[in-house]
């Protein structure tokens, strides 16, 4: 009997790949089923602004994992906190002019630091100055200001 020959184990290899999470990767009918929504409630969606999905160059919609997350948070609003599509649109209004303001007043507390620093810098310095300032009195006599501490 002719031995068989040895078979090598087979190594498996994984490769994954990140994908950014606002990459449009997902077909209108996947994102519909991730999200647990029918593909018209999606073109409703984005119809009214709710959404807008990355498009191919032959125009097929490609939905990211941030979109599926907003449909979600939609889905969310609607069916457990009862909003309707215009109060959806008016939190997601609201939460960009959030996100805006603060912004602004992140740039504002660092430029107030800034500024700060520059004033405790400028008193340093006027402090400094005025050790060197040189009093006359009226005898025509000079007298370092430090001398008369």
């Amino acid at each position: 009997m002719a031995s068989e020959p040895q078979q090598q184990p087979r190594v498996r290899t994984h490769t994954r790949i990140e994908v950014s999470s606002d990459k449009g990767v997902f077909m209108i009918s996947v994102a519909a089923e991730l999200a647990g929504m029918h593909p018209q409630t999606l073109r409703m969606y984005e119809s009214r602004g709710l959404i807008e999905p990355k498009r191919s160059p032959k125009g097929t919609r490609l939905y990211s994992h941030a979109d599926v997350e907003r449909l979600r948070r939609i889905q969310e609003m609607t069916a457990e906190l009862g909003l309707n599509l215009a109060g959806v649109e008016r939190v997601f209004e609201l939460e960009t002019m959030l996100d805006s303001m603060s912004r602004k007043v992140q740039a504002l507390e660092r430029r107030a630091a800034e500024l700060k620093a520059e004033v405790e810098r400028l008193e340093a310095l006027r402090r400094e100055l005025r050790a060197e300032i040189v009093p006359y009195t009226r005898g025509g006599a000079l007298i370092r200001l430090s001398d008369l501490s």
